[in-house]
């Protein structure tokens, strides 16, 4: 019987080992799936950041590279716009000097004689280009040495202290801001 004990007991450990084995396989499954859930969460949720980080990367590159594009094609524009801006004063000046030569020239030079008396005081010597010398002699005022301008006067009080600079090259110069802004709607 003692045989029959040992081998009882040998069956009972064996059972009991493959029990332990088959309990500790269930384990180890149930911790293998639940490690394989972490690692699968795990890789979705890196994926998902990197994807985050690599999308903001690429809109933030985007923009960059769309503001760099804008400013440049500002620049371009600017730069066509004052090499238009300087053609377009070489088309005033020249359309000044045409104006000089027309019957409406004199009443200007007539109205830029009584400015500078009302600024100067009625006693002046006007500075003229050498065509403008016979008009402003017409006016009965003193007519000083000869500048070189498209149009206009410079006046200036008996004393020669004070002077009026009418020239229509320092008229367009003071307001050529002006000019420019009026030209610009006109482009825009």
């Amino acid at each position: 019987m003692s045989h029959l004990t040992i081998e009882t007991l040998i069956a009972e450990i064996q059972e009991r080992k493959r029990k332990d084995l088959e309990s500790l396989g269930k384990e180890l499954s149930g911790a293998k799936d639940s490690m394989k859930q972490k690692m699968d969460a795990s890789i979705k949720e890196m994926r998902n950041r990197f994807a985050n980080e690599a999308k903001l990367k690429s809109e933030k590159e985007s923009a960059r590279i769309v503001e760099a594009a804008r400013l440049q094609a500002k620049k371009i524009l600017f730069e066509a716009i004052n090499t238009n801006l300087g053609s377009a004063f070489i088309v005033i000046k020249e359309k000044l000097k045409d104006y000089a030569k027309t019957p409406q020239y004199k009443k200007t030079l007539e109205t830029m004689v009584n400015v500078s008396k009302k600024k100067l005081g009625q006693d002046i010597v006007v500075h003229c280009n050498e065509g403008d010398r016979a008009l402003l002699k017409e006016l009965n005022v003193t007519v000083g040495s000869p500048i070189q301008t498209l149009g206009g006067i410079v006046a200036e009080n008996k004393k020669g202290t004070i002077e009026l600079d009418l020239t229509f090259e320092e008229l367009l110069r003071t307001h050529e801001d002006e000019v420019k802004s009026r030209l610009m709607e006109k482009v825009l």
